[in-house]
């Protein structure tokens, strides 16, 4: 089993892999869902030895904090990692919001609706183009100061708007896309990143499912799919980038693995990745998530993976 990862500088350790839990109670983004399914994803993580948990207040405006608060009692606290996040004003979730007395407020508000003492990474989710993102991040370390929340992150951010950010040295972790098609990271953010002790995690790992070996090049999608306007999945760069996926099924099979844990291993090795967050509908996509961690990729076969889609 893989070992424990540290965020930033503070004393916070989570599993390099964890739950996105945008589909917990996520019901202005997925229709179709049901609360009992999202506290029994949430369960299913915490039963499968992932501790890690990455919610916002975005996911169902509060719901999917709600629904993390209720899924974790009767769990140690101690035990877990949460992350939630904050920028969008209640009621007009199109009005961005990183104004020092929003954010402490939001930070109150989102321990009530966990139910908890303390909030181990808070988030800026978003970048509101107005509040200088420094003043931001002091007013979050006001609240950490208060025990309130252990480590500070931003989310959404250019490689700029995280330096004007850490310009005290305060942010502790950075949530940004990333995965093996979109890799602009490894540029300079990456490298910034890792000289101050800032923690990355990548949202859309697998690409919208992309990377999990799910899908044929002969597939279609439908107007109002959203994959039907994504890039990935469209033309030739879908029919090659199928192709690609399609040539980790050996490796998948001789670690009797699947395609998106052999996907997931990549990220977990990944000296740039502290966390991988990806999510799931479904319980069962948790536990085989779980799993990846249980593969260990050699040195030949990581580089294998870089390589295939490093032209894309």
């Amino acid at each position: 089993m893989v070992e424990n990862v540290k965020i930033g500088k503070t004393n916070v350790m989570a599993t390099p892999l964890g739950l996105g839990t945008n589909a917990v109670g996520g019901h202005n983004l997925f229709p179709n869902l049901n609360d009992e399914d999202g506290i029994q994803i949430v369960k299913t993580a915490l039963d499968h030895g992932v501790n890690f948990l990455d919610t916002a207040y975005a996911y169902g405006f509060g719901r999917s904090e709600e629904l993390i608060g209720r899924a974790i009692q009767g769990y140690d606290r101690k035990k877990i990692v949460i992350a939630t996040k904050a920028a969008q004003t209640p009621g007009h979730p199109d009005q961005l919001n990183n104004s020092p007395e929003f954010l402490k407020q939001a930070v109150e508000d989102a321990l009530k609706r966990l139910q908890t003492d303390y909030i181990d990474i808070f988030y800026i989710h978003f970048p509101d183009g107005k509040t200088p993102l420094n003043e931001a991040v002091k007013a979050l370390e006001e609240k950490r100061q208060e025990g309130k929340i252990k480590a500070i992150g931003i989310s959404n951010v250019s490689l700029d708007q995280v330096k004007e950010a850490n310009k005290d040295g305060l942010v502790d972790i950075v949530e940004n896309q990333y995965s093996l098609l979109h890799r602009d990271a490894e540029k300079e953010l990456m490298p910034y990143l890792k000289a101050n002790q800032i923690s990355f995690v990548p949202f859309f790992p697998l690409a919208s499912g992309l990377l999990t070996g799910k899908y044929s090049s002969s597939v279609s999608f439908e107007l109002d799919d959203i994959r039907h306007s994504n890039p990935d999945f469209q033309g030739q760069r879908f029919v090659d980038i199928v192709k690609r996926v399609q040539q980790l099924q050996p490796m998948a099979d001789k670690h009797q693995s699947t395609i998106a844990q052999i996907v997931l291993a990549w990220y977990i090795k990944n000296p740039d990745v502290s966390v991988v967050i990806p999510g799931a509908k479904k319980a069962k996509q948790v536990a085989a998530n779980a799993d990846a961690q249980k593969v260990t990729l050699s040195k030949e076969e990581y580089g294998t993976i870089n390589s295939l889609f490093k032209d894309l």
